[in-house]
């Protein structure tokens, strides 16, 4: 759909193709479109054209969807008993989500992104902004970088470029609408939108056609607000008195409005910034009601959780224990208990970690309930000093294996470096089960145990497991 001519529409004029040139300050945002589906149809070419949705946790909800299922009117989220009856009746086909490969393959679209510029903000799974600051004919530069991640990893991408990360985020979705809805906006703009080469007016034209629900930071209760203040459209919002939005809503979304108009206001977080929490909890695949079973889906949670720690290098001084039953089986006695420990000094160690959230499931177990869930969080949590290095001849720095002990730090480093090397729990606590058997061949994980995950339709791990590499007969 072309733009409309200056005599049209007096806010718009037609796009034209600029020289080549540099912009000192600019953003772009590289998005993967329908991101797990995407995988997925990789390494199965089949399901190229086929209505798909990836199920969550448990396989109970559709978590994301391909342009064909969304045509179904899937909606994000549907539950998948709900759905299920279009497997018959329109071909669907609905997978396990696949994290392990969905991980791997967005490393290697992050890697490839990178490329477009000189600084890289990694904000999503499937999503990051590049600075562009200083880089010449950027619009070129973005169809290459998209044609190489298509061509090298078979992902298809989106990319929106602005002068600030409000408009580049804006951009992409200017990109993508194009793209998958003809007449949204002008076809030359799908895949690739690049608003610093177009003028004000043609700008504040797209703005014009953009509902304000659809700006970045503006969530569905400020969308209604606005709304209700007869602000529908991003170009609204940008036109609002930011000092009256800062009044009368907050800060946050007066840095939307300051965006909106061409003033940066949110820089490159290249570095992210620790998190505050961190926590692991799971869905039980089926009903847990023997405490052995607890203590092994707790200690495997708390081992997940004391990594993700030791990675932004932290320590906790708390921990949180829950276990409950499930608020959706009416018929099966409720129960929902939380206890939280401090501990002193603050530790990043498994082992010790682990050693409370038992001692916390000791207290908050009690028979004849049937468990749903239970997780771990932790909290509290502070900048641990610089780690030992990993000498097995040297000395305890405090002759003990107390917390801060060059043992526990050497022990630490050890786990791993070697789960990193040879696969996630190829060394775990015994409290985590594997003692009924042998892993399964070629796995580093133990057979599937009650509290497990039910995953009956994941995908083979293609890219980070030796016995389920891709198979290719000819």
């Amino acid at each position: 759909m072309p733009m409309p001519t200056q005599a049209a529409a007096p806010v718009a004029t037609p796009l034209a193709t600029p020289p080549a040139r540099q912009h000192p300050g600019a953003f772009a945002l590289v998005d993967g479109n329908n991101f797990y589906a995407s995988c997925e149809r990789v390494f199965e070419p089949r399901l190229i054209g086929r209505p798909l949705v990836v199920l969550s946790n448990n396989d109970g909800c559709a978590i994301a969807r391909s342009e064909e299922a969304k045509a179904l009117g899937i909606a994000m989220g549907a539950p998948w008993f709900r759905i299920r009856h279009l497997e018959q009746q329109a071909g669907l086909v609905a997978l396990s989500a696949n994290f392990a490969l969905y991980g791997d393959m967005s490393q290697r679209l992050m890697e490839v992104a990178a490329a477009l510029g000189c600084g890289q903000e990694i904000y999503s799974i499937d999503e990051c902004f590049i600075d562009l600051a200083g880089v010449p004919d950027a619009s070129a530069r973005a169809r290459q970088t998209r044609e190489r991640i298509q061509r090298w990893l078979g992902l298809p991408t989106c990319i929106g470029i602005g002068p600030t990360k409000t408009l580049a985020k804006l951009a992409n979705h200017i990109a993508k609408s194009a793209e998958r809805k003809p007449g949204s906006y002008p076809a030359r703009l799908a895949q690739v939108c690049n608003l610093l080469e177009l003028s004000a007016r043609q700008r504040d034209w797209l703005l014009q056609r953009t509902p304000v629900a659809e700006v970045w930071g503006v969530g569905p209760r400020w969308a209604a607000q606005l709304q209700a203040h007869g602000v529908q459209t991003a170009l609204q919002l940008q036109r609002l008195d930011p000092a009256l939005v800062r009044q009368r809503w907050s800060v946050v979304l007066e840095r939307t409005v300051r965006e909106l108009g061409g003033l940066a206001c949110i820089g490159l977080e290249q570095a992210p910034a620790p998190k505050q929490q961190i926590a692991c909890t799971r869905s039980f695949g089926q009903p847990v009601t023997e405490l052995d079973d607890l203590r092994q889906a707790l200690s495997h949670f708390c081992s997940r959780a004391a990594l993700k720690l030791r990675q932004q290098g932290s320590r906790a001084g708390a921990l949180l224990v829950f276990i409950r039953t499930s608020p959706f089986r009416p018929q099966d006695a409720p129960y929902a208990r939380s206890l939280v420990l401090p501990l002193s000094p603050p530790s990043d160690d498994t082992v010790r970690l682990v050693g409370a959230a038992l001692q916390a499931l000791q207290a908050l177990y009690r028979p004849g309930y049937r468990y749903a869930k239970a997780g771990v969080m932790l909290l509290d949590l502070q900048a641990a000093p610089p780690q030992a290095t990993l000498d097995w001849g040297a000395p305890d720095e405090d002759g003990g294996d107390g917390e801060g002990s060059g043992r526990s730090q050497r022990l630490m480093q050890a786990l791993d470096t070697v789960n990193a090397r040879f696969g996630a729990q190829a060394l775990r606590l015994g409290s985590s089960g594997g003692g009924g058997g042998p892993p399964a061949p070629g796995c580093a994980e133990p057979a599937a145990r009650p509290w497990q995950m039910r995953q009956q339709r994941r995908s083979p791990r293609y890219t980070t497991r030796w016995d389920e590499l891709w198979q290719v007969r000819a």
